[in-house]
């Protein structure tokens, strides 16, 4: 869940880049880079931290150039180095800097290829360091002087026969373009915007969401198909071709329930609809199964609970309020590293209004149930402010699987419904009642006909991985990889090399 963006067009393309960082920022609280290209010379800046934190003026002042890409950036593979923050460069062919969204469920295979077959070295442990390098040599056997639209159609064509998982990528090309690209199931998002620039035609922008592309003035054109690449130009043209041989569109449904934010769109289907639909859906399910709720009050969990709430109280006739308060200054828990950072982060989070609890039957609404960590403090905090029953509300399924295509979603046995009944899960959360949105009520929430999306990439509810690739020996490396200790034991490793954000960012310029 990294966020994306790059822009082609006749101004400074860094200010407006780091706009479009700011309004992604929810996809990745990790780190931050931004890449511009001017007069055939790269100026990078990149670092741990938020956005505001990697960039200050003076940092801002040596990103030159129209055109160039930006990364915010969470870690689900590799370290949390600054060298593994992105954007990341190779100097062969052209020069090539990439930032990827996404996870390669054969990062190891190709890392091995890559040495042995194609002689590049990779110098960390980041698939998006593969996926940069199987792009760079498929580039280079083109053996062109300079990229075409059709050498790079041809390049990424190779790139989707080598590369397994799931992948939405920018990568600029110093002095040539921008390339993006998306994996043959689409499964993370990238959308196209464009914006008229005068008497110099058009301005182009890819990004992971169409927000970034309406916050700097860009009409959203339409979603990067599957399998699908653009090549933007300097002098504003938009090539594009499907260069996977099969594709199927299997966008995925945690974008919409939890990742995206309400006022994007993705694959032509409306986040903030989609979220309004699961309340109503949810609402249904409880009308049907438990008439004699006996709700006082619906209160939803901020933010991303809030329109499914919304809707759920509309529906059932019953009293909307909000009872938690957010400082907004905390970071979002979820993709926190490390389960005691997260628990200790719930109440600096959220505080509860006492008096909307006091005496009362409370029905609590959050968008998903990962860990459980979250949802077990928020159940005892609505409890300690006098509610006399608890009721949690998920607007999703059990979450009940790993995710292997760029989500962190821990090992399996960190996942609190993982091998547990919904009864299991609601006597270890505290609640009175635990009440699950069925899968086929959210898929029947996001779907839209006109979309084309046929089915969802839904394996964190499922087990089923759309790639096909996904085995026990995977599942193993991943457990290691990815629970709680192991992810300590990097973040240690990482602040014994990197002092702070201020301090560690990394600055160039490449020729």
């Amino acid at each position: 869940m990294c966020g994306i963006a790059a822009i082609v067009g006749g101004g400074s393309a860094a200010p407006e880049l780091y706009e479009a960082l700011t309004v992604l920022q929810h996809r990745g609280q990790d780190a931050a880079g931004i890449v511009t290209c001017h007069d055939r010379r790269l100026d990078l800046r990149k670092g741990s931290g938020l956005v505001r934190d990697v960039f200050d003026q003076p940092a801002m002042d040596a990103l030159r150039g129209s055109m160039g890409l930006g990364h915010v950036r969470y870690p689900t593979a590799g370290g949390c180095s600054d060298d593994e923050a992105q954007p990341i460069y190779t100097n062969a062919p052209y020069g090539v800097a990439l930032g990827h969204n996404g996870n390669l469920t054969n990062a190891r295979q190709l890392a091995l290829e890559l040495f042995q077959t194609d002689r590049r070295h990779i110098n960390t442990q980041s698939d998006s360091e593969v996926l940069l390098n199987v792009l760079a040599h498929e580039l280079l056997r083109e053996g062109r002087a300079a990229p075409t639209p059709d050498s790079v159609f041809e390049a990424v064509r190779r790139l989707h026969q080598r590369c397994r998982g799931a992948y939405a990528a920018v990568a600029l090309v110093v002095g040539h373009g921008v390339i993006g690209f998306r994996d043959p199931y689409g499964i993370r998002p990238l959308v196209l915007g464009r914006r008229k620039a005068g008497i110099f035609g058009h301005e182009h922008m890819l990004a992971s969401e169409s927000v970034a592309l309406e916050a700097l003035g860009f009409e959203l054109v339409r979603d990067v198909a599957p399998g699908e690449a653009v090549y933007l130009t300097p002098d504003g043209h938009v090539h594009s071709r499907v260069c996977a041989p099969e594709t199927l569109s299997r966008p995925c449904l945690f974008e919409l329930v939890y990742l995206a934010r309400p006022d994007s769109t993705l694959d032509d289907i409306s986040v903030y609809k989609a979220r309004l639909r699961m309340g109503e859906r949810l609402a249904a399910r409880i009308a049907q199964e438990a008439p004699d709720h006996g709700f006082d009050v619906v209160m939803p969990i901020p933010d991303s609970g809030r329109t499914a709430a919304l809707e759920l109280a509309n529906r059932l006739g019953v009293k909307y309020r909000e009872g938690f308060i957010k400082n907004r200054y905390i970071g979002r828990t979820f993709i926190m590293p490390g389960q005691a950072v997260r628990a200790s982060s719930v109440r600096r989070k959220l505080h509860p209004i006492g008096l909307e609890f006091a005496g009362r039957h409370v029905c609590l609404v959050d968008d998903s149930i990962v860990r459980g960590t979250t949802c077990k403090q928020i159940v005892q905090m609505a409890r300690d402010a006098g509610a006399t029953r608890v009721t949690f509300c998920s607007a999703a399924p059990p979450v009940r699987y790993p995710n292997v295509y760029g989500i962190d979603m821990p090992a399996a046995d960190e996942l609190v419904a993982h091998e547990r009944t919904v009864e299991q899960v609601r006597q270890h959360i505290g609640a009175d009642r635990l009440i699950y949105q069925s899968l086929d009520d959210l898929i029947d929430a996001c779907k839209r006909p006109s979309a084309g999306v046929e089915a969802f990439e839904d394996s964190v509810f499922t087990g089923k991985y759309v790639t096909g690739d996904v085995d026990d020996a995977y599942f193993n490396r991943l457990q290691a990889e990815r629970n709680d200790a192991a992810k300590s034991k990097a973040a240690a490793s990482s602040r014994g090399s990197n002092p702070g954000p201020a301090s560690s960012a990394v600055t160039a310029q490449v020729s």
